[in-house]
C-alpha cells in the first residue's frame, strides 16, 4: 500500500541492472513497467524478472507497482497472471479510456487474489487519450481500489494529432489541468505526467510548481535523479498536515473505542487514509 504520491518512478522491467538498483530509491513509488520501455519481443522476459524481483520485495524502500500494457493491447491477462503474486502493492494501467474497461481487469485481479489468498491489490489508472479525459471521473471513482489516477501528456498530444512543445503544451492544457479536478472529485490524489528532459533541471523544478498549482499531488519521473527536486517541491503543505493530523487524532481516537472507518468534517476515513495522513506527517 502505497501512502505518498509525490514521485511515481518507472523502471524498465526488462532491465535486471535497473531492477537492482530500484531497491535504493527514494521515490515514494517504484513502478516496474511492461509497456512503452519494453519491447514486444521482451514482454515475457519483462514478467519473468518482474515476477522474480516482487520476491525481493522487503529489500525496496518504496512502494512496489507495476505497469501492464494498455486495454487495447490485449496482453494485460497474460501481465497479470505472471505479475499479481506477493510483494506486489498495486497496478497501474496505462491508456485507460473507460471505467468498463478498468472494470473488467479489476475482474481478473480479483480472481487472481482470491486463488492466490492475496491481500487487495491497488489501482493506478493512467489517463492518455482524448476519450480518457473525457470520462476521467467515471474512471477516477470506478472502484475501491483505485489509490491516484495519472496524467500522460505524451500519448494525449499523440491521440490529439498534436506536437509536443517543451514546457506545458498548449494542445495538452485543458487534458492536464482537468485531470486533478477529476481526480479531487473523487476524493483521490492525481500524479502528474512526466518531464522529458533528463538534463534539464530547472524546467523539471517550474513544471513541478505548475503541477502542483494544477491540484496535482506528484510527478511521473523517468530518471532517480529527478526524484530530489520533485520531492521538493511536492512537500506537504500546511491544509495538507492540518488535515493529517486531524485524521490520524481521530481515527486513534476511533480504534480505541473499537470502531473502524469513520467521518471527519463529512469524509469517510479508514485505515487507508490513517496510514496516508501518518506517512505524510513523518516527511515533515
Amino acid at each position: 500500500m502505497t501512502n505518498l504520491f509525490r514521485s511515481l518512478v518507472f523502471v524498465p522491467g526488462n532491465n535486471p541492472r535497473f531492477l537492482e538498483k530500484a531497491k535504493s530509491l527514494s521515490g515514494d513509488i517504484v513502478c516496474f513497467d511492461l509497456e512503452d520501455s519494453v519491447p514486444d519481443k521482451e514482454k515475457q522476459n519483462a514478467r519473468t524478472l518482474i515476477a522474480k524481483k516482487l520476491k525481493e520485495r522487503k529489500d525496496f524502500k518504496a512502494s512496489v507497482f507495476a505497469r501492464t500494457n494498455s486495454p487495447q493491447s490485449g496482453k494485460v491477462p497474460s501481465d497479470l497472471e505472471k505479475i499479481v503474486q506477493k510483494g506486489l502493492d498495486g497496478i497501474v494501467i496505462p491508456k485507460v479510456d473507460s471505467a468498463k474497461e478498468l472494470k473488467k481487469i479489476e475482474k481478473i485481479i480479483s480472481s487472481l487474489e482470491k486463488k492466490r489468498k492475496l491481500k487487495t491489490i491497488r489501482i493506478i489508472p493512467s489517463i492518455e487519450s482524448a476519450l480518457g479525459v473525457i470520462n476521467c471521473y467515471e474512471i477516477a471513482s470506478a472502484s475501491k481500489r483505485i489509490d491516484a489516477i495519472v496524467f500522460g501528456i505524451f500519448d494525449l498530444l499523440n491521440d490529439m494529432q498534436i506536437e509536443y512543445t517543451k514546457g506545458n503544451p498548449v494542445g495538452g492544457k485543458y487534458s492536464r489541468y482537468r485531470v486533478p479536478v477529476a481526480a479531487a472529485a473523487a476524493g483521490i490524489p492525481a500524479i502528474d505526467g512526466i518531464w522529458q528532459e533528463i538534463k534539464d533541471k530547472k524546467g523539471l523544478e517550474q513544471d513541478c510548481k505548475l503541477g502542483k498549482e494544477l491540484g496535482y499531488s506528484g510527478k511521473s519521473i523517468i530518471h532517480p535523479d529527478q526524484i530530489e527536486t520533485t520531492h521538493k517541491i511536492f512537500h506537504p503543505n500546511s491544509s495538507e498536515i492540518t488535515w493529517s493530523k486531524l485524521v490520524v487524532k481521530e481515527y486513534e481516537k476511533s480504534t480505541k473505542k473499537g470502531r473502524g472507518a469513520i467521518v471527519v468534517d463529512g469524509k469517510m476515513i479508514d485505515e487507508v487514509h490513517y496510514k496516508r495522513a501518518k506517512a505524510l506527517l513523518e516527511i515533515i
